[in-house]
């Protein structure tokens, strides 16, 4: 009796990974024909991208990527009112790679600072601290609790952040943006000196990073170090009118949190 139901249940295992088999390549099939020879042939917020990914979802409603490609070019636009529930559908297919991508698009695009906390919470409890976007889920509540005004909080992760990576790879791969948000948690608090260490080892890293030297300087002039201070912006200033302000790829669709705007 055991030795049948064993093989029932062998069997049953058996055709269930060859239906999953086949489902990926038929869902590969799709990708292909309706975004690498449909839709990533035109413009990203063009009608054809979307009428193409329209028609693999057509075919197979399931693809948590074309919900998620459908829904780029209208976060990019700022439409998060109709990019957000294309990521929901994607998380709901896939939640392991989306759920992440979704917390990202809540913090950096929408700003809904404390629904990405806690969608990033779940991130780490169920995946461990990974990384989106060349940083850390930890790194992002730590982005969020800035901008909640929970500056000790911010502290706390970032510094973590930063032992943990110093620990296992060393200081020169700390992400110089990191450091540079490090410094803006002891900023926010009032710690001068303190923060001034964390942008001088973000300048270090990435010599003429704009947004590290403006709040640099601020912090001097708290300090009556004016004259320093006003070389550093007038260097600041110059670094950023070539560009040279934080690092991220997506800074290019919306500003990062203190983020300068130099006039």
């Amino acid at each position: 009796m055991k030795v049948a139901i064993f093989f029932s249940l062998f069997v049953f295992s058996f055709f269930s990974s060859q239906e999953k088999d086949a489902k990926k390549i038929l869902q590969q099939e799709i990708i292909k024909e309706h975004l690498e020879n449909g839709a990533w042939k035109y413009m990203l917020f063009s009608k054809e991208w979307q009428d193409n990914i329209d028609t693999g979802l057509k075919k197979d409603s399931t693809i948590a990527y074309l919900w998620q490609q459908k829904a780029m070019p209208l976060l990019k636009q700022k439409k998060y009112e109709l990019g957000i529930p294309l990521i929901d559908k994607a998380v709901y297919y896939d939640e392991e790679a989306y759920l992440p991508y979704r917390a990202f698009i809540l913090c950096i695009f929408v700003k809904n600072y404390s629904k990405a906390i806690d969608d990033f919470k779940e991130c780490v409890r169920k995946y461990g601290n990974q990384y989106e976007m060349d940083h850390t889920y930890n790194f992002y509540i730590a982005l969020c609790y800035l901008q909640l005004n929970l500056f000790d909080k911010a502290e706390k992760l970032l510094s973590d952040d930063i032992k943990t990576t110093v620990n296992k790879n060393g200081e020169d791969w700390v992400n110089p943006v990191t450091l540079f948000y490090h410094g803006i948690a002891k900023y926010e608090q009032q710690k001068w000196k303190e923060a001034i260490v964390e942008f001088d080892k973000a300048v270090k890293l990435y010599p003429k990073f704009s947004d590290a030297k403006f709040y640099k300087a601020i912090c001097l002039k708290h300090l009556n170090e004016n004259f320093k201070a006003n070389i550093l912006l007038a260097e600041g200033k110059k670094d950023a009118e070539k560009g040279n302000t934080i690092s991220e790829s997506n800074a290019i669709y919306e500003k990062y949190p203190y983020q300068v705007i130099w006039r």
